[in-house]
């Protein structure tokens, strides 16, 4: 029985996009109506608090900003990659998150963003600051 289990673990682990260096993943341009500004609303689970808002900015070359703030701001450069059908975001420091685009709502990360706008005053003044390589949305 455990044979089983193991191999159906492994069989599961082996669609899971890897990535062992940053400068090696292949930037893909954002597919059709992914580029912009994307905003979590209200409390999410995979933040530390309910009172913590997540950000990701998508240009329309594929270079992302990962931004979360709560007490402090966090923000991680990266870039989309694709993989067969699969969208995915990898930081700067090599972590991946599934991306997956419905409407005007999105997937990121285990969390569930809406389309805004603009990005929030504190997101925005790391961009004044950390420019992304490619213009924004």
């Amino acid at each position: 029985m455990k044979k089983y289990a193991l191999a159906a673990a492994l069989l599961a682990l082996s669609g899971c996009a890897k990535v062992d260096n940053y400068q090696d993943v292949v930037k893909a341009p954002a597919p059709a109506g992914l580029a912009g500004y994307w905003q979590s609303q209200g409390p999410q689970s995979k933040l530390v608090s309910p009172e913590a808002i997540a950000s990701f900015i998508v240009t329309k070359e594929g270079d992302t900003l990962d931004c979360r703030q709560w007490q402090r701001v966090i923000a991680l450069p990266g870039k989309l990659m694709q993989r067969g059908e699969d969208w995915y975001n990898v930081t700067q420091k090599v972590e991946i998150y599934s991306v997956e685009r419905i409407g005007d709502r999105m997937e990121y990360a285990g969390m569930d963003l809406q389309r805004v706008d603009r990005p929030t005053k504190e997101c925005a003044d790391f961009l004044a600051t950390h420019p992304l390589l490619s213009p924004l949305p």
